[in-house]
């Protein structure tokens, strides 16, 4: 209970927005109802895998700067995907540098040891694989019982019928569009339909669909139109230039969809 509350106080300072604003494409103004997947103002999620992690609170304050929603941070163990990255402790220096929401995906074996442990050091969502754990709405239950959104992700080869038994206990479905474990791997257009067959599985929850991997700006309007509100993406805007820019042109390349 002191942990959960601890996150209590610090969600309070932080105030995260998870709402999804609604806007008619291409003419700013906000406030209306949807008319169809894609006419919604996108969320960008930064993934910091891509990022230069020697200069990593900077990188995060250009995205920032750049109108991010969200900062996408991947935990890797090595055993469930092939590579090693951060802990614990760096979500906590992150979490003092923004006071953006931290989605943290665990790509671990049995993530349930790590719930308590990552929402403390101040992840406001955690994300699991459906093939990590064996008991995955326990695992899913714990998480919110911590204090964060329970997120749940699914690698390429995974159906969508895999969340139809917990889609009442998420809070996100993750998308995987790359096999995981390394940032830079091209997109995996099989998505689409199955995005779509997630949004149908969901219905009318309150449940968001979000997409890892490859994502690059030619992704953002057909990943609008299958669904997809939130777009992860590591190396398009950490490895561009200006990542603040590409940040804003991720946004605008999801909101080119046409009118309905």
């Amino acid at each position: 209970m002191r942990a959960r509350d601890g996150w209590i106080v610090r969600a309070k300072l932080r105030e995260p927005d998870f709402g999804l604003r609604w806007v008619f494409a291409g003419s700013g103004f906000a406030g209306g109802g949807a008319f169809g997947y894609g006419h919604a103002v996108i969320k960008i999620a930064p993934s910091i895998l891509s990022a230069d992690f020697a200069a990593l609170g900077e990188a995060i304050a250009c995205v920032e700067a750049g109108g991010a929603d969200q900062i996408h941070v991947d935990v890797m163990d090595g055993h469930f995907v092939p590579n090693l990255t951060i802990g614990p402790p760096v979500i906590e220096s992150i979490r003092k540098r923004t006071r953006l929401p931290l989605d943290v995906h665990l790509m671990i074996e049995e993530p349930e040891r790590w719930v308590d442990t990552y929402v403390r050091a101040g992840a406001d969502m955690l994300t699991v694989h459906v093939e990590a754990s064996a008991h995955l709405q326990r695992c899913l239950t714990q998480i919110r019982e911590a204090g964060a959104r329970a997120g749940l992700a699914l690698n390429p080869a995974t159906p969508p019928s895999a969340i139809e038994y917990v889609r009442d206990d998420v809070d996100l479905v993750l998308v995987m569009s790359v096999n995981p474990g390394f940032g830079g791997q091209a997109f995996i257009p099989s998505v689409y339909p199955k995005i779509r067959q997630i949004k149908i599985l969901l219905g009318s929850g309150a449940a968001e669909v979000s997409v890892d991997g490859g994502v690059k700006s030619e992704h953002a309007a057909p990943l609008a139109v299958a669904g997809a509100q939130i777009l992860v993406a590591g190396s398009a805007i950490f490895e561009a230039p200006d990542p603040a820019e590409a940040v804003r042109a991720l946004r605008s390349a999801a909101a080119s969809v046409p009118r309905k």
